[in-house]
């Protein structure tokens, strides 16, 4: 019996320096695997290299690692998909504890969790917001995370075939996660090198800029993905704000029978309008979030799991 088809899928922008290697890489840690690099639009040698190194080579002219991987899951079809950064920052070594882990547990995901050995690998700023990340969608969901945005991945083919990528850039991890958390899928974390980059390579990665933009997406998806508690605690902090204004205000109309603070006796109703409006509006969305839920669900029940 033919083992498992896995599809190595290796996502580029401007790599030129280092996707030779990372193919080579993989195709010695997996000689049956068949190896896709998809170039997003790079205007260096990244895409002829790689033809070189004989990967499969697709170009997403459309900028933004998510939009790559849009269509990376969309065009490929595998039992098993491998994701790895192509700037051979990623231990391809390791791929088959990830696979073994993907395998043997039955998870639908499994995580290389990063291990900076040295100091250069990891800029101080992104090692720090990474665990503040890391943290915050662990509290926001409830489950446990290590390392959300690792860009090393092996996936089951039904975890890849009911995700609808959402994302355009590099918060495509954080999307990738929550799919996972929202479904209650079986997800393995293992822990592996994580290097510095080669000379010649430049990371695309802007610590603040899109540290804002990962903790925007967080915040955007909690509140689509559990409306009823980010529109019901925003409901809650209103209503205490409105009462703590306006208390004072009734008080004292209870005992002169006159409203000297007339604009806060406004802005207090106001507030507490606000606060049902919010609270209503999180259980309607909390009813359309459970159908777009089950609607995943059943594309992800539709498949078999890992072989």
């Amino acid at each position: 019996m033919d083992g498992p088809r896995i599809a190595v899928l290796i996502p580029c922008l401007n790599e030129e320096a280092t996707v030779g290697n990372v193919v080579r890489n993989f195709q010695s840690a997996l000689p049956k695997a068949a190896i896709y690099v998809f170039d997003n639009d790079s205007t260096d040698k990244t895409a002829q290299i790689a033809s070189q190194n004989e990967a499969t080579v697709q170009v997403v002219g459309l900028k933004g690692k998510g939009n790559v991987v849009r269509r990376l899951f969309a065009d490929i079809d595998a039992d098993i998909y491998v994701m790895a950064d192509g700037d051979d920052t990623y231990d391809a070594d390791s791929v088959t504890a990830l696979i073994d882990c993907l395998r043997e547990e039955r998870h639908d995901m499994v995580v290389a969790v990063r291990r900076h050995e040295k100091k250069a690998a990891y800029r101080t700023g992104h090692l720090w917001g990474n665990w503040l990340l890391t943290t915050f969608l662990s509290r926001l969901f409830g489950r446990s995370c290590r390392d959300i945005l690792s860009g090393y991945r092996v996936f089951s083919r039904r975890f890849v075939k009911s995700f609808p990528v959402l994302s355009a850039g590099f918060d495509i991890e954080t999307e990738l996660t929550v799919h996972a958390l929202e479904l209650k899928m079986s997800v393995g974390e293992i822990e592996t090198p994580y290097k510095e980059r080669p000379q010649g390579s430049a990371s695309k990665l802007s610590t603040y800029k899109d540290g804002f933009r990962i903790l925007r997406t967080m915040l955007v998806l909690f509140s689509s993905e559990r409306p009823f508690a980010f529109f019901g605690g925003l409901g809650v902090v209103l209503a205490m704000t409105g009462l703590m204004l306006g208390i004072p205000v009734v008080s004292e109309f209870m005992a002169t029978g006159m409203v000297p603070r007339f604009p806060t006796a406004i802005l207090a109703t106001g507030l507490m309008i606000l606060a049902a409006l919010s609270g209503v509006t999180g259980l309607v969305l909390d009813n359309v979030t459970r159908g777009r839920r089950e609607m995943k669900l059943l594309a992800y029940l539709r498949l078999a799991g890992p072989k």
